[in-house]
C-alpha cells in the first residue's frame, strides 16, 4: 500500500516541487509563495490590510499586495518571451515574493502580533 504525499501544508498552502519538470517547479513556487502573501491577508479587516502600521513608512498590506499585481501583469503579459525567458520572469517574480512577504510579516505582526509562515 503507497501512502500520497501530502500536497498542502496544514495552513493550506500549496508545498513546492521538489522534483520534476523545471517550470513546473518554479511555478510551484511561485504559487507557494502567493499563497504565503494571502494567508498574511487572512482574517484581517478592510481597514487593517489599509493600515501603515511601521511607520514612518506608508507601507501596508494591501499595497503589497496591489504591487506585485501589477509586478505580475507587467512580467507576464508585457515582458515575457521578448527580451527576457519565462524562466528568468519566473525566478524573478519568486524574489519579489519572498522579499515582500518578509514585509508583509512585520506588517502583520505590527498590525494584530500574528507571526510566522
Amino acid at each position: 500500500m503507497t501512502t500520497d504525499a501530502p500536497t498542502h501544508l496544514p495552513d493550506g498552502r500549496p508545498i513546492p516541487l521538489m522534483t520534476g519538470d523545471e517550470r513546473l517547479m518554479l511555478e510551484s513556487r511561485l504559487d507557494f509563495h502567493r499563497a504565503t502573501l494571502e494567508l498574511k491577508c487572512a482574517g484581517l479587516e478592510d481597514s487593517q490590510l489599509r493600515l501603515a502600521p511601521a511607520g514612518p513608512s506608508e507601507l501596508t498590506l494591501l499595497g503589497l499586495v496591489q504591487h506585485l499585481a501589477e509586478c505580475e501583469r507587467n512580467w507576464f503579459q508585457r515582458v515575457v518571451g521578448v527580451e527576457v525567458s519565462m524562466r528568468w520572469v519566473l525566478i524573478h517574480m519568486i524574489e519579489e515574493y519572498a522579499r515582500h512577504n518578509g514585509y508583509a510579516d512585520i506588517l502583520r505582526e505590527c498590525i494584530d502580533g500574528v507571526t510566522g509562515a
